[in-house]
This record gives structure tokens, C-alpha cells and sequence, in this order.
């Protein structure tokens, strides 16, 4: 079967699971589900949560088939929202002490010593191009509380600023940093980015 063949055959059984056909479903299922499965491993290094992920992402489909565009790539559709729904569950490890244990122990286990190595080095690259994307004010402030552990007032008087003002450029620093990475996903060991720096 040619791509173009393919890409119509796909449209296709899109177009039937919208109007709810579970058989179109299964057969996008299977076409897909060891790709999104390798994708959420990659994410989230861990079979089980990669496995829950599979049947959470195939569940939303069909839970919102209707609104799916059959003139989109599946594919596409599909990669965003296993992108998506993994980075809330990372987020959601991240605030979670004992999410956070179990699933950086697992990560933990998949790499060797040399693995780990070039993970440090992806990460310190990533974590440097990440603050020099701050504007240098909101970086200043950024470093001032994360690497000298000083207050938002602390902060504040020493750059004759309010303590809201230090709160606000926070918060958009953490925000950018974590779009930065976001976009960034193609780095291995996301879940060290994101663990280890907030």
C-alpha cells in the first residue's frame, strides 16, 4: 500500500470511528498502540504507567470521537495528546513524594552508569539554554531564590522591587522554563528535567 493510500485508508477509519464504529477503533488501536506505547515509555520510563498511559489515550479518543477532524493527521492527534497527558502525570509525580520516588526509581534502573552520563550532560545543556531564554532580570531573580535560597522580600529589597513584583517574574520564569522543556521533549530522561529542577 502506497502513503497515499495509506493516509486515505487512515481518513477513513477515522471518519467511521466518528461516527462509532469500534471496529474502525480497534483498527486504529492496533496500528498505533506499540508506537504510543514507546512514546510514553521514552517519557515516562516505566512499562506500567506507560501501559496506563496507552489505554488513557485510546480512551479519550473515543470518549471525544465526535469532535475528532478526519482532514487531520491521526497521528499527529494522537502523539499530542500522549505528549500532553504525560507531562500532567509528570507534573503531577513532581508535587507527589511518593509518585516521585517510585517513578525516578524506575527511571533510575533503566540506564547504566555510562547512560547516565550523557543524560547529565543533555540536562546541564538543557538547564543552561533554558535560563539564558529568561530575559535577564527575571533570570537574576530566578537565581537569586533557587541557587542563593534567598526570600521574595530578601529579593525584593536587594533590588529595590516589591516582594509581588519578585512573585510575578517568578512564576513566569517557571512557566517559560517549563514550556522550554516541554518543547524540548526529544531529550532523554525528561523526567530528570523536570524532577530535578523544581
Amino acid at each position: 500500500m502506497s502513503v497515499n493510500q495509506a493516509a486515505h485508508s487512515e481518513k477513513l477509519l477515522v471518519k467511521q470511528v466518528i461516527a462509532g464504529n469500534e471496529k474502525a477503533f480497534i483498527k486504529l488501536y492496533d496500528i498505533y498502540k506499540n508506537k504510543i506505547y514507546g512514546y510514553s515509555l521514552k517519557l515516562l520510563k516505566s512499562r506500567v504507567n506507560a501501559e496506563e498511559m496507552l489505554q488513557d489515550v485510546f480512551m479519550k479518543v473515543w470518549q471525544k470521537r465526535e469532535t475528532l477532524d478526519e482532514a487531520l493527521s491521526f497521528k499527529s492527534f494522537l502523539y499530542t495528546i500522549t505528549r500532553n497527558k504525560c507531562f500532567d502525570f509528570l507534573e503531577k509525580a513532581a508535587n507527589d513524594e511518593k509518585m516521585k520516588r517510585a517513578i525516578f526509581y524506575q527511571s533510575q534502573k533503566s540506564f547504566v552508569a555510562s547512560d547516565k552520563q550523557v543524560i547529565e550532560a543533555d540536562f546541564m545543556r538543557i538547564k543552561r539554554e533554558a535560563y539564558e531564554s529568561l530575559p535577564p532580570k527575571r533570570r537574576t531573580i530566578f537565581k537569586m531564590s533557587r541557587e542563593k535560597g534567598m526570600t521574595y522580600d530578601q529579593i525584593g529589597k536587594e533590588l529595590g522591587i516589591s516582594t509581588s513584583t519578585v512573585k510575578s517574574q517568578m512564576n513566569k520564569a517557571l512557566e517559560t522554563l517549563r514550556n522550554y522543556f516541554k518543547e524540548h521533549q526529544d531529550v532523554s530522561f525528561t523526567l530528570l528535567l523536570i524532577l530535578k529542577i523544581f
